[in-house]
C-alpha cells in the first residue's frame, strides 16, 4: 500500500495550523509564567528534568486548548477576518479529527507529569484541564474573559511549587493572580484587534467590555502585575537584578501604550505579540538574580 507523501504533508500542515505551531506567541505566554515559578520555588536551582516537563507540558496543553477554542468558535470564525481561515472552520478538518487530537495531547500531558510522583501536581492537573477546556465558552457569558484565561494560563504556576516543593505557598497564589493581570493587559490588546467582528457576532471581550477606557484599563493592568510580582520578589529578598527586569517589562509596557493608543489593530496586535518580551524580561531579572547577584551555582 503506497503513502500518498503530498497528502500526508497537507494533512500533518493542517494539523500545525490547528494546534498553533506555526504560531508560538501563545505557547510563549503560557511558559514565560511557569518558568518564572520554576526558578522561584526553587530558589534559582530548579530540577531540570521537572524544567523539561513544564515546557513540553506547556507546548502539549496549549495545543490542547488551542483545538477547544476552535470547536467552541467553529461556528464564529468564519465571519472574523483574523479566523476564518481556520482549518475547523473551512471544513478542512474535521470535529472527529479535532476530538482525537485534542484527546491525544491530553493523553501525552497526563504522561508526562507521571515521572514526577507527585499526588499534589497530578491533583492540580484536574482543575488545569477543567480551565483550559471551559476558558473558550466564558466569551459567551463572562464580561471579561481575558481574566478567566489568566487563571488558565497561569495554573503552572501552583503545579510547578508542587512539583518542586511538593507544596502551593501563598507566593504561589500571588504570582498567579499577577498572570491574571497580564493575561488581561495583553489579551485586550489582542480582543482590540477583533473588537468590530467581536461586536457583530456577539462575543464579549474586555476590549468591548472596558469601552472607551480600554487603553487605562490595559495600563493599568500592566501596573498591577508589576507591583503584584514585586512584592512576591521582596517576600524572597530579591537583589536589584530582579527589579531591573522588572523596570525592563515595566518599559515596554510603556512602549505598548505608544503602540495601542490609536486603537490601529494591527499596531495592537504587534503590542500583544510583543508581550513575548515583557515575560522574557521578567524571567531573565530571575534567573540573573539567583545565577549572578546571589550566586547559587
Amino acid at each position: 500500500m503506497m503513502i500518498d507523501i503530498h497528502a500526508l504533508r497537507e494533512r500533518l500542515d493542517l494539523y500545525e495550523k490547528l494546534i498553533r505551531l506555526d504560531k508560538p506567541i501563545g505557547s510563549l505566554l503560557l511558559l514565560w509564567p511557569t518558568l518564572w515559578a520554576l526558578w522561584l520555588s526553587a530558589w534559582g536551582t530548579p530540577n531540570w528534568m521537572v524544567v523539561w516537563i513544564f515546557v513540553l507540558g506547556a507546548v502539549l496543553m496549549r495545543s490542547a486548548g488551542c483545538i477547544v477554542n476552535d470547536l467552541a468558535d467553529r461556528g464564529f470564525d468564519p465571519h472574523v477576518e483574523r479566523t476564518r481561515d481556520r482549518p475547523l472552520a473551512t471544513g478542512k478538518v474535521s470535529v472527529r479529527e479535532a476530538l482525537w487530537l485534542f484527546f491525544a495531547l491530553v493523553a501525552c500531558s497526563f504522561c508526562l507529569i507521571l515521572p514526577l510522583r507527585s499526588w499534589l501536581v497530578a491533583a492540580l492537573s484536574a482543575p488545569a484541564l477543567l480551565l483550559a477546556v471551559s476558558y473558550p465558552f466564558t466569551k459567551r457569558f463572562f464580561a471579561v474573559p481575558q481574566a478567566y484565561l489568566g487563571v488558565a494560563y497561569g495554573f503552572g504556576i501552583p503545579m510547578a511549587y508542587a512539583a518542586q516543593i511538593d507544596a502551593v505557598p501563598a507566593t504561589a497564589w500571588v504570582l498567579l493572580l499577577a498572570n491574571v493581570f497580564w493575561s488581561m493587559a495583553y489579551d485586550t490588546e489582542y480582543a482590540m484587534v477583533d473588537r468590530a467582528d467581536d461586536l457583530k457576532i456577539g462575543i464579549k471581550t474586555s476590549a468591548i467590555t472596558f469601552g472607551r477606557f480600554d487603553v487605562a484599563a490595559v495600563m493599568s493592568c500592566y501596573a498591577m502585575t508589576f507591583a503584584l510580582i514585586a512584592w512576591v520578589g521582596r517576600q524572597m529578598g530579591a537583589r536589584w537584578a530582579f527589579y531591573a527586569g522588572l523596570g525592563v517589562a515595566a518599559a515596554l509596557a510603556v512602549y505598548h501604550y505608544t503602540l495601542i493608543r490609536d486603537r490601529d489593530p494591527a499596531r495592537c496586535f504587534k503590542a500583544f505579540r510583543h508581550n513575548n518580551w515583557v515575560g522574557a524580561s521578567i524571567f531573565a531579572g530571575i534567573v540573573t538574580d539567583f545565577t549572578i547577584v546571589r550566586g547559587v551555582y
